[in-house]
Formats: C-alpha cells, structure tokens, sequence
C-alpha cells in the first residue's frame, strides 16, 4: 500500500513544471516558433560594400550605420546584415518585407534586438510571435546571426 501511495503523490505532482518552476499565468509554457542563422563572409561583404557603396544605405538605415556618434565598423554591419537574414529565416517568409522594415538596434548594455517595421509586425502576430532572441558575433573573417523566435504555446 505505501508503493501506491508513493505513487500517487508522485502523479500528484508530475502536473507542475519540472525544476520547481511555477507555470506562466495566463498562457501555455512559450515554444520555439522558428529558428533562422546566417554567416557573412566579412571580406566578401566589404568587397560589395566598395563596389557599390549605396548598399550601405539600402540595406541598413541612418541609425543603425551609427552608435554613440560613431560609425560602425564594416564587421559590425556584416553581423547586422546576418541578423536581417536570420530572422528572414525564423519567420519563415520574406514576402513584403524590405531591408528598413527590420532594424538592428542595441540597449544600453549592447544586448541586440530587432525594432520592426512595415510588414514584419504583422508576421510576427500572424505567427503568433512575442519575443525574438537575437545573438551576432564576428570573428575570424566571418559574422554570424542566430536568431529564436518564441511564442506561447496553444
């Protein structure tokens, strides 16, 4: 009898999240809505950035060619340029989405995110998106994006 006991109180307990984490009020546990990445070959990007020099104006705008005054290094943009194409990826579709509709931006501490623009928004309530994680690095000639979007789950 007490094995059945044990066993019940445990069945009990199995509807609580694992780890002691209490549940989110109000909505399911969030889940991964999509995944996109992508890696720039930095030397490659400058050598388009110097063949055509108003690409820097197509695809980034005023304020994300900038921060605290200064002017981003090219390594820096190739990151931003991966971090468009990564989040291209997780939502899963490009469809009316142009280049300044998603901007690359960074809080105080230099955490990136996204402030979108245009169509982007509607996609992401459409997916029923509402947080984006976005990571860059650079490093050895190549600038890398990994972007996750999360949403609740129904």
């Amino acid at each position: 009898m007490s094995t059945s006991r044990g066993t019940s109180r445990s069945r009990s307990r199995s509807s609580e999240p694992r780890g002691g984490v209490p549940a989110l009020q109000g909505r399911g546990a969030p889940v991964i809505v999509g995944i996109g990445v992508d890696t720039v070959d930095v030397a490659r990007f400058e050598a388009s950035v110097a063949r055509v020099p108003a690409l820097l104006a197509r695809l980034f705008a005023d304020s994300e060619r900038s921060r605290g005054g200064k002017v981003l290094p090219l390594h820096s943009l190739a990151g931003r340029f991966a971090a468009k194409e990564a989040l291209i990826k997780a939502l899963g579709d490009a469809d009316g989405v142009r280049w300044h509709d998603m901007r690359v931006v960074s809080d105080e501490r230099g955490k990136p995110s996204f402030e979108l623009h245009g169509a982007p928004p509607e996609m992401v309530r459409g997916r029923g998106i509402d947080t984006i994680h976005l990571s860059m690095t650079h490093d050895g000639g190549v600038a890398t994006a990994f972007v996750v979007a999360e949403g609740a789950a129904v």
